[in-house]
């Protein structure tokens, strides 16, 4: 018999279904509210500060783990906000994208066979992330219109051979904030256990009402095993540039940069230089980005809302899980997400794709963006009245 030649671990996912449901759109002439990037423009502080690195010659590499000011701006940032002190030169990493940081935290300290603990619903990266670095995951599923995590069944899913638990906040896609409570639990578990916490926090300046973010890394005991992301994609409406960032101790850090640097060297120079001058200026723009997010949420919720969806308010992020179980259909939520797309002239993402494989979670939910221009998202809920 011929060998496939192909590794078993692809067969463990498939290709994207948000950027499946983008081709979708773009061939129905849908209103994109799938993908979660802005259809507006970045703001004009961090686009000229990229010209004017480009114009000044920064085009050659950057420091394999950063640029220099980039990590003292990241460091500064998070002493501010967050209370947390922290060496630019041996706690932080800058990487391509919170997605190369996620895969290269897994490949730093996953060993093949090892457990790792995932909320679901869960972003789509968490599967293969887990099956290129060999590891098994073990599902806790958010529940009720909070997503809130059932203490003792969490507690259940801890073994001796869970490595890591994987915490996103503010959660893509549902749009729950862990609070300081839940947190705390977590906190605990990890260190009875002796297991990791790799945190995504690529949303932590998207929150709404009286949400506050909270790093893991910030409570007793947990900045030792703790490995934390973010980035300036979704802050700073540059989803295309691909800047994110690591934080960790020196000892994780150390695994960390030796991953990245094989994986893609570095992440581009001049925009390095640019997202520091963003991260430098950006503390009266934080309380803009939360305005205008809030504005664009109200008007997505009340289009659903009216067109029979049940949705929970997002917390953070700027995504909506919607439940159409009201609706006069039949089929599950990828029939349903493919009929939005073709005949109502919306995408949305079928809501199985952030749960286990085989679940019934999401199976009557689709989820939505409103990363979107007033414009789009006014013309998605003259077509969402169509249902």
């Amino acid at each position: 018999m011929p060998r496939t030649h192909i590794a078993s671990r692809t067969g463990v996912f498939s290709e994207s279904v948000i950027r499946e449901m983008t081709r979708l759109a773009h061939l129905h002439g849908a209103m994109n509210l799938a993908q979660g990037y802005p259809d507006f423009p970045a703001p004009e502080f961090i686009k000229q500060a990229a010209i004017d690195a480009i114009n000044a010659d920064l085009n050659q590499y950057a420091i394999t783990w950063g640029a220099p000011r980039l990590r003292r701006a990241i460091a500064e940032k998070t002493r501010r906000f967050y209370g947390l002190e922290l060496d630019p030169d041996r706690e932080i990493t800058v990487t391509c994208g919170a997605t190369e940081a996620m895969m290269c935290a897994m490949l730093a300290v996953v060993e093949p066979g090892d457990e790792i603990i995932v909320f679901e619903p869960f972003y789509e990266n968490y599967v293969p992330d887990a099956a290129m670095s060999g590891a098994r995951l073990v599902f806790v599923t958010l529940r009720g219109e909070n997503f809130a995590f059932d203490p003792d069944e969490l507690r259940r899913a801890f073994s001796p051979r869970t490595r890591a638990i994987i915490v996103n906040t503010p959660n893509n896609p549902s749009g729950k904030v862990f609070t300081r409570a839940e947190l705390e639990i977590i906190a605990g578990l990890c260190q009875e256990f002796d297991t990791l916490c790799i945190t995504d926090e690529i949303y932590e300046h998207i929150l709404y009402d009286h949400h506050e973010h909270i790093p893991i890394a910030t409570l007793p005991g947990m900045f030792e095993r703790t490995i934390t992301i973010s980035g300036l994609s979704k802050t700073f409406s540059v989803t295309g540039w691909r800047l994110g960032y690591l934080i960790a101790p020196p000892h994780l850090t150390d695994a960390l940069r030796k991953v990245h640097d094989f994986l893609t060297v570095g992440a581009p120079a001049p925009l390095q230089e640019a997202a520091a001058t963003a991260i430098e200026q950006a503390d009266a723009y934080y309380p803009e980005l939360r305005t205008m997010y809030a504005e664009k949420r109200a008007i997505l919720l009340a289009a659903l809302r009216e067109a029979g969806f049940r949705c929970h308010q997002p917390e953070g992020a700027y995504y909506i899980m919607a439940d159409f179980s009201d609706l006069a259909f039949e089929g599950d939520d990828t029939a349903f997400a493919h009929h939005l797309i073709r005949d109502i002239g919306v995408a949305p993402v079928p809501g199985s794709s952030f749960y286990r494989p085989g679940s019934t979670g999401g199976s009557r939910m689709v989820r939505f963006t409103f990363s979107k221009s007033e414009a789009t998202l006014r013309e998605a809920a003259r077509r969402l009245a169509r249902l």
